[in-house]
C-alpha cells in the first residue's frame, strides 16, 4: 500500500526576486525628480538584510513604499519583510530590513495546533526544523487544512509544497 497523502508548509523567498526588487528599486531612486539630491539609497546588508537610506526621515520611508511596491508587483508577500523603523545615523536617515524565511518554533507549534484543532480528524501535522508536514488518509481532508490555513493570518508569508 501508497503511503499517506501529505504536503509540506514552508515560508521561503525567491531571494532572486528580491534582488530585482531592489535593483528596480535603487533604478527608481537614482532617476524620480522627487528623490533626486536626497541621498536616497537601497542595499543589501548581509545575506538576509536590507539596509534602505536617505538625507531625511519622509524620504527614507517613501524609499520603503517604492521598495515594498516592487514586491508586490513580483509577486512576494509584504508578510517576509520586516522593516524597522526609520532612525537617524549622523546626518542621514535609516532604515534596516530583514527577509524572513522558516517558520519559527512557536509559530509553528501555532499552525500545528490549529491544524490538530480545527482541522479534519487523521490529520497529523509534523514540525521539521523550519517547515511542517502535514499527513492524512484522504487528500480531500489535507485540502480543507490548506484552505483553512489560508483563512487565517500568523504573521507569515505561508507556501504549500510536495503535495503528494
Amino acid at each position: 500500500m501508497a503511503a499517506n497523502p501529505s504536503f509540506d508548509i514552508v515560508s521561503k523567498v525567491d531571494r532572486q526576486e528580491i534582488d530585482n526588487a531592489l535593483r528596480q528599486t535603487e533604478k527608481e531612486l537614482s532617476t524620480r525628480f522627487d528623490f533626486r539630491g536626497t541621498g536616497a539609497d537601497i542595499s543589501w546588508s548581509g545575506e538576509e538584510g536590507i539596509s534602505l537610506q536617505a538625507e531625511t526621515e519622509e524620504r527614507v520611508k517613501a524609499a520603503l513604499d517604492v521598495f515594498k511596491e516592487k514586491l508586490v508587483k513580483r509577486n512576494i508577500s509584504l508578510k517576509s519583510l520586516d522593516a524597522g523603523e526609520a532612525r537617524p545615523s549622523g546626518k542621514i536617515h535609516k532604515i534596516d530590513c530583514k527577509v524572513i524565511q522558516g517558520i519559527e518554533s512557536d509559530k509553528a507549534k501555532a499552525i500545528s495546533k490549529k491544524i490538530r484543532d480545527e482541522g479534519p480528524k487523521g490529520v497529523q501535522a509534523q514540525i521539521q526544523g523550519d517547515q511542517l508536514r502535514v499527513t492524512a488518509k484522504k487528500k480531500d481532508d489535507l485540502q480543507a487544512v490548506i484552505s483553512l490555513l489560508k483563512t487565517e493570518d500568523f504573521g507569515l508569508a505561508l507556501q504549500f509544497t510536495n503535495y503528494r
